[in-house]
């Protein structure tokens, strides 16, 4: 029987299977790094997109700051405007108050009273007079409690006192200001 060398064939075949492997190698190789490249590409360009809608959101969140600053700056001037609009809305309709409240007292004010001091602090008035006595005295807190114009005459010091042959009484009271009548209209129109 004739020998057949096998080896060479053998070598052959190995060095065509070392080169196939190392080509499928090579070629794994080169496909992992494209597909890396490929993730590194697409990873970096959604940052990108990512930080580009980040930095938009900023602007607009600054934009929206801004408005709203600028809106509580508006509320605030506003509701200073309308503290002024009331203020002067009050003084409009007490203008003619005080008019009211002389002409009340005044027609109020039995004969022998005198007021020597009126002081008002807000709706309260303090008065201070002579009267010829303590009966006059009575009828004009009388007067003034059935007056639309003032409210709770409170006696606060009498004293009688001898000026040449006259007795005297020095008084001080305080009363109310009030407006009963444009109450009642206003009670009455609710």
């Amino acid at each position: 029987m004739t020998r057949l060398n096998l080896l060479p064939w053998r070598q052959m075949r190995r060095k065509e299977q070392d080169r196939q492997l190392l080509s499928v190698g090579i070629g794994a190789a080169i496909l992992m790094l494209l597909i890396l490249f490929y993730v590194y590409v697409n990873v970096n360009s959604r940052i990108h997109e990512q930080n580009l809608r980040n930095q938009y959101l900023t602007t607009q969140i600054n934009k929206l700051d801004a408005q709203i600053r600028a809106i509580r700056q508006l509320k605030k001037e506003r509701q200073a405007l309308v503290a002024r609009m009331q203020v002067i809305q009050q003084l409009e309709a007490d203008r003619t108050q005080i008019v009211h409240v002389f002409d009340s007292l005044a027609r109020r004010l039995p004969a022998g009273i005198y007021l020597t001091r009126l002081v008002q602090r807000g709706a309260l008035i303090s008065l201070s007079g002579v009267a010829q006595s303590n009966a006059r005295v009575s009828a004009l807190m009388r007067s003034l409690d059935a007056s639309n114009w003032f409210a709770k005459p409170d006696l606060d010091v009498i004293n009688v006192s001898a000026k040449g042959n006259v007795r005297v009484s020095n008084f001080k009271l305080h009363v109310t200001e009030t407006n009963k009548a444009a109450k009642k209209k206003k009670g009455s129109k609710s």
